[in-house]
């Protein structure tokens, strides 16, 4: 059961026990990671390690569902075709649909987030960030962190610090904003949608 309470500390409470039995069902090792700067999540299929999935531990719990099971549609795709198609190509598109079909409720998601992510889910993409509306969304159910703000609200030129490392904001790219890395002046990709604290 220390399982299961793995999904009850970080899932909607009605959620829990459909993401559970697909854990049972199709086996992985899950993780819940600490935040990334390029993903909330991922699949992973290794030769002898089996299958790991990981979500970042800093989601709220619809968006930690809906990435969970984002990665297990990547997991389903892998069992079937043995990475037949692209990515999130049609197939990854239509298994994902499938595995999200039984929490589109509103006893899960509220409905300031069921409708974006029904329309979001006609022609889901590789991130929640490429729906703008599903992404506002998503992001009013957050707290903010004290001294922090949305890397996407900040201006051009604005330096801040992220998992301990200091940049200067640049340009928005899709899903992402290119960005400088103080220190050694490298050009990094940071998700648009992560808290970062201002440092001047």
């Amino acid at each position: 059961m220390e399982d299961r309470r793995i999904f009850e500390k970080y899932l909607p409470i009605h959620a829990v026990s459909y993401c559970y039995e697909l854990w049972k069902k199709h086996p992985f090792t899950f993780l819940v990671a600490r935040p990334r700067r390029t993903k909330l999540g991922d699949f992973r299929a290794e030769p002898g390690k089996g299958f790991t999935i990981t979500v970042n531990n800093d989601l709220n719990p619809h968006a930690f569902l809906i990435t969970y099971l984002h990665e297990v549609a990547h997991l389903l795709v892998y069992q079937r075709y043995r990475r037949f198609g692209k990515p999130h190509g049609p197939i990854w598109q239509r298994t994902f649909r499938e595995v999200m079909q039984p929490v589109l409720d509103e006893a899960v998601f509220p409905a300031t987030i069921l409708m974006p992510l029904t329309n979001y889910l006609q022609n889901p993409a590789a991130s929640t960030g490429a729906h703008p509306g599903l992404t506002r969304a998503l992001r009013q159910l957050d707290e903010q962190p004290a001294g922090k703000h949305l890397l996407i609200e900040m201006p051009e030129g604005q330096s801040f610090r992220f998992l301990q490392k200091e940049y200067i904001r640049g340009m928005k790219r899709r899903t992402r904003v290119v960005c400088t890395e103080r220190h050694t002046g490298l050009k990094v990709s940071i998700w648009a949608h992560v808290w970062v604290e201002k440092t001047d």
